[in-house]
């Protein structure tokens, strides 16, 4: 796991792509917890992954910290 993205992730920066709309954030309520889940918006859809899993996508995807259309460009700012 790339702890760099982790530790983005768990900070609320948003991972994604404005041209799909695929995303991955990490929502505050889950700062803190031993094994936080994520949000992965795609296709109009939403699931909870773990963070784990999460950096497997932004990694395998090649998302980029970016900025979400509701949320901003933090998870933990709105």
């Amino acid at each position: 796991m790339s702890r760099m993205t982790a530790a983005h992730l768990k900070t609320g920066t948003i991972y994604g792509d404005n041209n799909t709309g695929e995303y991955i954030y990490m929502p505050a309520s889950e700062i803190g917890y031993d094994e936080p889940l994520c949000v992965y918006e795609f296709g109009g859809k939403r699931e909870d992954i773990a963070l784990e899993d999460a950096v497997v996508v932004v990694t395998k995807r090649s998302l980029r910290p970016t900025t979400h259309p509701i949320l901003g460009r933090n998870s933990l700012e709105s």
